[in-house]
């Protein structure tokens, strides 16, 4: 079992910067592929960006590449997600996700465990 708690989101204004944090309970949080997501008022949850178990690899969903920068520190069983030039599209419920897949993944299926979410707005 892994529990995840996310924190980090508010309300902040196009252009700014946010950082978001997951921390992960249990001794096993190196043996996860870690990977946030995030869902907007009226659309699907969608895949943002993975990162494999040792942080070596990563995959970003396109729209945020060069903007988002995503990083774990497996000593203190967290993953960050630094969000820079917010826009107003990035307006969504931040979801922290833990799989066992050894493979990056942007399936949501493909974690087993999930945060409660933290919410970012965005205002233009």
């Amino acid at each position: 079992q892994v529990q995840l708690v996310e924190s980090g989101g508010g309300l902040v204004q196009a252009g700014d910067s946010l950082r978001l944090s997951c921390v992960a309970s249990g001794r096993t949080f190196s043996r996860y592929l870690m990977g946030w997501f995030r869902q907007a008022p009226g659309k699907e949850r969608e895949f943002v960006v993975g990162i494999s178990r040792t942080g070596g690899r990563t995959s970003y969903e396109d729209s945020v590449k060069g903007r988002f920068t995503i990083s774990r520190d497996n000593a203190k069983n967290t993953v960050i997600l630094q969000i820079n030039s917010l826009k107003p599209e990035d307006t969504a419920v931040y979801y922290c996700a833990a799989g066992q897949k050894l493979a990056i993944t942007s399936y949501d299926y493909d974690y087993e465990y999930w945060g409660q979410g933290t919410q970012v707005t965005v205002s233009s």
